[in-house]
């Protein structure tokens, strides 16, 4: 390795030299590595899919691991992962050691791992989601709000279950979040067609959340606030169990 030192600065010694050291530029991610290692969020995400390989090359939870972080880091395109799978610090928070030259999983695996997920895996999902709620808190909260809201997602490409809608002008999936005002959790989420009706599954989602709110805490009051399309759905399904309202930002 060459190296020359620079003399031009009196009071900081310059060092310039060439490096054959590999480099990345989401170094943050080792932070949120640790972060997620003491919480444990993407274990628990791992464990309640399904996993029917023989003998993998990749492991599920590595391939988790993988495919959050890189969300996290805004490479939500897979086709980002033929890249990313030789990156130093990505290899580092999927338990991999840059020097073993082992590389993580490609695009067209973890289009497989995510193409694969069941629907009984979704639905463990939820639970966890729900469950991992309910510990945040200590002791019953006595009331809780929660708002309803459907959101477009603009799709670049012929993913499935993408379709053109007319008041957003796009190619969208169409999800619908559960969020807690008094903690701005998000409490549950569904991935729906671009041109779904924006209450389509709230009052399952809403059926399954407050029931599990009542199992909990059999005292406590759950008020929530409903966008307008969502109430039309929601609210008529089972009225005498709910205090419904406005969305909490409007309230």
């Amino acid at each position: 390795m060459w190296a020359e030192c620079l003399e031009f600065l009196p009071r900081k010694r310059v060092v310039v030299e060439n490096s054959a050291g590999r480099l990345s530029s989401d170094a943050g991610l080792l932070v949120v590595r640790e972060f997620d290692e003491r919480l444990g969020m993407t274990e628990a995400f791992a464990a309640v899919l399904d996993d029917p390989r023989q003998e993998p090359t990749h492991a599920l939870r590595t391939m988790v691991r993988q495919r959050v972080d890189g969300i996290l880091a805004s490479y939500e395109d897979q086709n980002d992962h033929d890249t990313l799978r030789h990156d130093p610090v990505f290899q580092l928070v999927c338990d991999r050691l840059p020097e073993d030259g082992a590389e993580l999983a490609s695009q067209p695996t973890l289009s497989r791992f995510e193409k694969g997920i069941s629907v009984k895996a979704l639905l463990r999902l939820r639970e966890l989601f729900v469950e991992q709620f309910i510990e945040a808190f200590d002791e019953d909260p006595g009331r809780l709000t929660f708002d309803l809201d459907g959101f477009d997602d603009p799709a670049h490409g012929e993913q499935q279950l993408t379709l053109f809608h007319g008041y957003y002008g796009q190619k969208q999936s169409f999800p619908l979040i559960i969020t807690n005002a008094e903690t701005d959790l998000t409490v549950m989420i569904a991935l729906r067609h671009g041109t779904a009706h924006a209450a389509l599954g709230a009052d399952e989602d809403l059926e399954y959340l407050v029931t599990r709110l009542r199992e909990k805490w059999p005292d406590g009051t759950s008020k929530f606030g409903l966008t307008a399309a969502s109430a039309c759905r929601a609210w008529t399904k089972s009225a005498s169990d709910w205090t419904c309202g406005p969305p909490s930002e409007s309230a």
